[in-house]
């Protein structure tokens, strides 16, 4: 019997090539089609936890164990948006500029007989202060273009972060010790 394979319920690329770091290669990527709005009120902790839970219920198969995730940049209690356009990803980058914020990265494993298990990676990162010319050259980059929060850390906003304190890889999107942790506790064979 062959054992069960693993479904990765996103699209992301970047979440591919972490996966790939832990030695997984999903069997196929099924990438859930959910309402992602926040609800009134919604704390970002609460909204991480849900889109990751509901992406791996959506994506859920008896084949397989589903891995889902959602990464949410909020400021305070104020959730971010994914930047699609410059004005976004400027306002983004001001409301950072020179202070601290929290990433949330949520994961959920769905088992083969519906078991749903879930962890919560919480990293606290802080940009230097920007200037216009540091906003503006990174604007010019096109790295913020559908991300959080409106940056990657994986690219030339690293060069602007002062400091981290948590998973670097739960924010760019997907927490590798954690998502060990929750695929073994799963029963995910997993070297």
């Amino acid at each position: 019997m062959t054992p069960p394979s693993l479904i990765l319920a996103s699209a992301s690329p970047r979440r591919r090539e972490l996966l790939a770091r832990l030695g997984v290669e999903p069997a196929r990527v099924a990438p859930a089609d959910i309402d992602e709005t926040p609800l009134k009120g919604e704390l970002p902790r609460d909204y991480a936890v849900r889109m990751a839970r509901e992406k791996a219920e959506a994506a859920a198969s008896d084949d397989g164990y589903v891995l889902a995730g959602d990464t949410v940049v909020a400021a305070g209690r104020r959730i971010l948006p994914k930047a699609e356009d410059e004005a976004t990803a400027r306002a983004c980058l001001d409301l950072l500029s020179g202070r601290r914020h929290c990433v949330l990265s949520a994961l959920a494993v769905r088992a083969p007989d519906g078991t749903l298990r879930e962890k919560l990676s919480e990293t606290i990162v802080r940009f230097k202060r920007l200037s216009r010319e540091e906003i503006d050259a990174y604007i010019a980059s096109g790295e913020w273009h559908g991300k959080a929060g409106g940056y990657a850390i994986q690219g030339g906003a690293e060069g602007l972060i002062a400091w981290i304190q948590g998973s670097h890889s739960g924010v760019v999107g997907l927490p590798l010790f954690e998502t060990r942790a929750l695929l073994k506790a799963a029963g995910f064979r997993i070297g």
